[in-house]
């Protein structure tokens, strides 16, 4: 069966996904690497912020294999930037989240985001932005429930 139309415009977002993906890692790195940090230390971390949560639901939260969280929560936890607490639902899945210097992290990274986010969207609309923005999680939402409309 040949691709409709939009099917061949998904399968063109996908590529353009990858690329854009491997930009924003790169970008992220460029950003986080003053504090010491990486892209994908700064997901785990960014993760936590607002909440605490075990390996297995960041892993989730991120679509992030649990193992590959692991080991960016030890290696955060080794530099004191994060924490493993108690879990109150689960006798040995600790609980992560950020330190004292973990929260300066964080606070840091927001400001060196929002410089970059405005440098990266000028001459952009939010309305653009925010199309762009409906579609992927629409796209995302029917890849997470499987979801193969005939």
């Amino acid at each position: 069966m040949p691709h409709t139309k939009a099917g061949k415009a998904f399968t063109e977002l996908i590529l353009e996904t990858f690329q854009f993906k491997g930009r924003l890692l790169a970008a992220g790195d460029r950003l986080t690497k003053p504090l010491g940090l990486t892209s994908a230390r700064w997901q785990v971390l960014g993760a936590v912020e607002a909440q605490s949560l075990s390996v297995a639901q960041i892993g989730r939260r991120m679509g992030l294999a649990r193992q590959n969280v692991q080991r960016l929560a030890d290696a955060l936890e080794e530099e004191g930037t994060v924490e493993y607490t108690f879990n109150p639902d689960h006798k040995r899945a600790k609980l992560v989240r950020p330190t004292g210097r973990g929260r300066i992290n964080i606070k840091k990274l927001g400001l060196l985001q929002e410089q970059r986010a405005n440098r990266t969207t000028a001459g952009l609309t939010a309305s653009e932005i925010e199309a762009a923005i409906n579609v992927v999680r629409k796209l995302r939402a029917r890849l997470e429930e499987g979801q193969t409309p005939p």
